[in-house]
């Protein structure tokens, strides 16, 4: 072996030997609980939860029997309604609901309202 590239080989071995030594610095304990959180999906059931809530405070008891928040996608929150009369109700209503839900909810993620109509789950 050349001795430049038998030196090169050394010191080679030395930076890796030296990677081998150093201790792993442990993770906090709020990054893994909120890396679990995040791949098991609990932060959008609370959320989901949050939103169920707030609507039926904004649109009151009984249009709320007959729709939910689905899905909140770029500051739009997709609203499922039972039937086309509940959805032209809350197409009417939409301006005040909106001002009702950011209110109760205490959000600004919420730009706009769309409903569809659909199965409630």
């Amino acid at each position: 072996m050349h001795p430049a590239e038998e030196k090169a080989f050394h010191e080679a071995i030395a930076k890796a030997r030296e990677r081998q030594r150093r201790p792993q610095i442990p993770a906090r304990i709020a990054v893994a609980v909120n890396r679990l959180l995040a791949r098991r999906g609990y932060a959008q059931i609370e959320q989901q939860v949050e939103w169920d809530e707030a609507w039926r405070v904004a649109v009151g008891d009984h249009l709320a029997e007959h729709s939910k928040p689905s899905r909140l996608n770029q500051g739009v929150l997709e609203i499922t309604v039972r039937n086309s009369t509940a959805l032209q109700e809350l197409t009417f209503q939409k301006r005040n609901l909106l001002k009702q839900l950011q209110a109760v909810s205490e959000s600004d993620l919420i730009r706009d309202l769309r409903f569809r109509v659909g199965e409630l789950y």
